[in-house]
């Protein structure tokens, strides 16, 4: 049975509410995310006029992961304000190459010599994808992604670490090959891939260092947790990069990753701030009696 487009408003009064916290408001974001549709979508779009650049990327992002291509509008409209923070247009690029249809082919070419370096390389790893996913047969797209996301590319078809890692740290390579290997070290899911990924860190790209600290809170492996730090804690490192750094950690969820997040909630990047408050309210629901419980299940 369908949610009535009455209690989805209701969730979307929520997300535009800026007198909530903004954990309760992540909340009904996804909530919204995962039920989809014309409303839901609205109500995304709807917030867009916030002040919190965290929140505003993350609603591009779910609009890329639902898909919908009624989101493009949207998205488009957001990718060419250049008012808007150079984190959530990239986010909205990215989340139409996500969508990856013909219609998102102009308005990526066309922001392919923008400024920002961040959108830029967003643009171009976005169109490959577009690109890629008109090259093959549709019924070859799944990946077998274990983590069920819409990845900015798909997985490299060899599963060899060393040839993955030579691939993944090569200046010469695209990026979209670059994240290729990325998402089949990721897709490996042991602590040798984890830490192949970790060394994305140093990268000179922005862009591919956030992606990398993405990929890390999707495997949740403890033995990254010094590299996330370390990048986290560097005043210097973009703060798109300490954010993504900070949502992993909040993902992997130890004591030592809460220790580290509540030392930065106070950060002077607000994007960092608020980071860690939404990524201690991910340890909290990792760590609780309800998630442990629903982990056991599966």
């Amino acid at each position: 049975m369908g949610v009535e487009e009455s209690q989805i408003k209701k969730i979307g009064d929520v997300l535009n509410n800026k007198d909530l916290p903004l954990k309760k408001r992540f909340r009904a974001l996804f909530t919204l995310k995962n039920l989809g549709g014309n409303v839901a979508i609205d109500c995304i779009a709807e917030c867009f006029k916030d002040d919190s650049a965290l929140l505003k990327h993350e609603l591009a992002y779910c609009l890329g992961q639902m898909q919908d291509k009624s989101a493009i509008p949207i998205l488009t409209k957001i990718l060419e304000d250049v008012k808007q923070e150079p984190m959530v247009r990239h986010e909205a690029g990215e989340a139409l190459g996500a969508i990856g249809t013909d219609e998102v082919i102009p308005i990526l070419t066309k922001y392919l010599e923008d400024e920002c370096t961040e959108v830029r390389e967003t643009c171009e790893i976005a169109l490959d994808r577009v690109k890629y996913l008109k090259s093959i047969p549709s019924d070859s797209l799944k990946d077998n992604n274990p983590y069920k996301s819409v990845d900015p590319s798909p997985p490299a078809q060899t599963q060899n670490i060393a040839e993955l890692k030579k691939l993944y740290i090569s200046k010469n390579e695209s990026l979209f090959n670059r994240y290729r290997a990325m998402f089949s070290l990721r897709n490996l899911n042991t602590e040798e891939s984890a830490l192949a990924i970790a060394e994305g860190l140093n990268d000179p790209s922005a862009l591919f260092r956030h992606e990398v600290a993405f990929v890390l809170g999707q495997v949740q492996k403890e033995c990254t947790i010094p590299h996330l730090r370390k990048n986290l804690e560097n005043p210097k490192e973009n703060e798109m990069v300490r954010h993504e750094c900070a949502e992993a950690l909040g993902a992997i969820a130890t004591e030592d990753c809460i220790n580290i997040l509540n030392r930065y909630l106070k950060d002077n990047q607000r994007v960092v701030k608020e980071s860690c408050e939404i990524a201690l309210d991910m340890c909290e629901y990792e760590n609780s009696p309800e998630f442990q419980y629903a982990n056991a299940l599966t």
